[in-house]
């Protein structure tokens, strides 16, 4: 057998207890936490023939969550140390180290803009405006409208999750073209007839344990690295639980202000308030000289104080350890609302 794919284990946990020595967090979680192979990836015929081999390294969604933007370094260094122990086996060669997530088969934590509550209540008020009809109380023309806006809104919040509407109506004249046809030829009987459809959707629903998320503005801001990394950080305040993973948000949230500086700010047209050229990274910097060249002058100085607070805020909590749920969330709002604010001020808000 081949001595280095038979001592594989124990090269792993090797590489693991080094990292720990030497406090190497990430690199250790990594090596304990994940699913770690190395396999027999290439072979070089070069000078009497040398075998490459790659680590491929599973781990936990929370944890590469947590590291991704690390992912590259980590890797390298994972890599760097694996080459001192390959020298124990003749002809082989480390080729590379990959890191990436668990596959899973089921979404924990998902923001729906329509949270699981309201959208009970929503089924359950379609149901009643049913009943209604259906048992000499409301009329049909009084109601159908506000029933049609209800069955499209419920039909996407179903659809988001998943699952199929029961209901086949689409409007309260087609539901009493059934009650009226004699298969439901009382009170009791439709009201029967109407449970069937909702009651198990309902409880369904009941059963689901997420949060949801109501933006100011459901639209995105068309700067699409901002909207991806405003994305996220929204989906991991609700899957968060860990200090790590709440230290993962003010990560995020730092890059996601560096990519909306870059977006707009040009150093032909906006000088900086200290003179000072900023660097790609910084983002505090770019953003308070795009304020001020774009709100200028005495009547917009409000606007630029309340926009500077709000830059401040989040730079602040980007750059602390955002060690607990208030803190992380705190650090997510104040970057959403420098994106606002900013998506605004550029004029990707304006109608028409």
């Amino acid at each position: 057998m081949n001595p280095l794919l038979q001592d594989s284990r124990k090269i792993i946990v090797t590489l693991a207890n080094l990292f720990k020595k030497e406090n190497l967090a990430p690199e250790f979680q990594v090596l304990s936490q994940g699913k770690v192979n190395i396999e027999v990836n290439g072979y070089d015929s070069w000078n009497g023939g040398t075998t490459v081999y790659g680590i491929y390294c599973r781990i936990p969604l929370e944890l590469y969550s947590n590291i991704e933007l690390e992912i590259q370094a980590i890797e390298q260094s994972i890599k760097s140390k694996a080459e001192t122990l390959f020298r124990s086996y003749p002809e082989c060669w480390i080729g590379e180290v990959v890191i990436s997530p668990e596959l899973v088969d089921e979404i924990h934590g998902k923001a729906y803009k329509i949270s699981h509550e309201n959208l009970v209540k929503l089924l359950e008020s379609q149901k009643d405006v049913m009943v209604s009809v259906s048992t000499g109380g409301a009329r049909i023309q009084d109601v159908n409208s506000e029933y049609q806006s209800s069955v499209s809104e419920i039909s996407e919040a179903l659809t988001e999750r998943g699952l199929a509407n029961p209901n086949p109506f689409k409007d309260l004249w087609e539901w009493y073209g059934k009650w009226s046809d004699g298969s439901l030829s009382t009170y009791q009987s439709r009201r029967a007839f109407l449970s069937a459809i909702f009651s198990p959707i309902i409880e369904t629903i009941k059963r689901m344990k997420t949060a949801s998320v109501n933006p100011v503005f459901e639209e995105p801001t068309g700067w699409n690295r901002v909207d991806r990394s405003m994305g996220e950080i929204k989906l991991r305040l609700v899957q968060s639980s860990s200090e790590e993973q709440f230290q993962g948000i003010g990560l995020l949230a730092r890059e996601t202000l560096i990519s909306l500086a870059q977006a707009v700010y040009d150093q032909e047209l906006h000088t900086s308030t200290d003179g000072t050229v900023p660097s790609k990274t910084d983002a505090k910097r770019m953003l308070e000289a795009y304020i001020s060249s774009v709100l200028p002058g005495k009547s917009n100085e409000n606007i630029r104080r309340h926009a500077k607070a709000s830059l401040d805020l989040a730079n602040d909590l980007t750059h602390s350890r955002t060690a607990d749920f208030r803190l992380a969330a705190l650090c997510a709002e104040s970057t959403n609302a420098v994106v606002n604010i900013l998506s605004i001020i550029s004029g990707r808000r304006d109608r028409g």
